[in-house]
């Protein structure tokens, strides 16, 4: 009896050692980035039975103030997914966006919108958070820059607090436009050209208040660099990014976020990563790419160091300054989620 007392208690003593432990083990796996920002990749973390839940391209994905992450993808049976952070899907809507490009959220008057372009439709859509359209622009054929409506192929919107909001036309003429909150064209600025002023692959476009007045970045991505522009369209700064074919530039906190979609150029397929810059706009971590090297203050090209990514397309910054990642073109792949540590 005492010996079947002293092994059942050991038994007890030794399972709640294992429990604890598991308890209190660390994530494990591959750590990918540099110096203060480094993650660990969960490459299941938004996987969905493609029967019922299928995606083409994941093209770019926000977080609500709900903490939903939302993702938008060209495949017409869900253009919006919608999980929680854990990668549970919790909605999914959408059949009438056959190319569904940018996605962008937009608070009014506290309640939270969607605008989501279209570059196969050749429009943009205000719609409410469940898809109910509330706006629709059109190409903008009273500027006489287009002659057919065609020409216009949008890739991003960016909202201004007071409801303002810009459209770029980044598969177009490179034009950024600048509508009142209730659709009206107000200016314009960019279009192709050899001057810095123009663009070239504008992208995406978002406004950054991180230097207390705010300022448009805009994404010029086959001269691998972001443009900052003054609100009147005015060109401020070029922020150089060699080697790197960025997407849209996405702002958390002090730090500037982007995919790269493609190393050195467009034409090298499965190539990509994604790039964090700080508020000095200094690259400090690539996932994915090789370290960010510097020489005599000038950023060295980058590259991509691991294929963990092919050819990403967004990244979010979710509330706990975690990333999920999105990608275009990379086998109909679901977001992976990268936890910072």
């Amino acid at each position: 009896m005492e010996r079947r007392t002293f092994l059942k208690h050991t038994t007890i003593i030794s399972a709640s050692f294992f429990i604890a432990k598991d308890l209190y083990a660390k994530p494990t796996g591959a750590v990918y980035g540099h110096n203060e920002m480094r993650y660990r990749l969960d490459a299941k973390w938004g996987q969905l039975n493609p029967l019922k839940n299928p995606v083409n391209d994941c093209h770019e994905m926000v977080q609500d103030g709900k903490g939903r992450i939302i993702l938008l993808t060209n495949e017409t049976k869900n253009n919006i997914l919608v999980y929680n952070k854990s990668g549970k899907l919790l909605d999914s809507w959408g059949h009438e966006f056959p190319g569904a490009h940018g996605l962008t959220l937009a608070k009014e008057n506290g309640k939270e919108y969607l605008f989501i372009t279209d570059t196969d439709r050749h429009q943009v859509y205000k719609t409410t958070m469940d898809g109910k359209i509330l706006m629709t622009i059109d190409c903008p054929m009273e500027t006489g820059l287009y002659k057919k409506k065609e020409e216009f192929v949008p890739t991003e919107t960016a909202v201004a607090d007071n409801g303002d909001f810009f459209i770029a036309d980044g598969y177009g003429l490179q034009y950024v436009f600048h509508y009142s909150a209730d659709g009206k064209l107000l200016s314009y600025f960019g279009g192709r050209g050899p001057e810095s002023k123009h663009l070239d692959n504008a992208h995406g476009v978002c406004i950054d208040h991180r230097y207390g007045t705010p300022s448009l970045l805009v994404t010029d991505r086959t001269r691998n660099c972001f443009k900052r522009f003054d609100m009147q369209g005015n060109l401020k700064e070029i922020i150089p990014l060699p080697g790197a074919c960025v997407c849209r530039p996405v702002i958390k906190n002090d730090y500037l976020y982007a995919a790269v979609l493609r190393s050195p150029d467009l034409n090298h397929e499965g190539s990509g990563f994604t790039t964090i810059l700080n508020k000095d706009n200094q690259v400090v971590s690539n996932i994915g790419g090789k370290a960010p090297v510097y020489k005599d203050g000038v950023l060295q090209p980058m590259s991509q160091g691991e294929k963990i990514l092919l050819n990403p397309h967004d990244v979010c910054v979710d509330d706990d300054e975690n990333l999920y990642v999105a990608q275009w073109a990379s086998g109909k792949v679901y977001p992976y989620k990268f936890t910072r540590i």
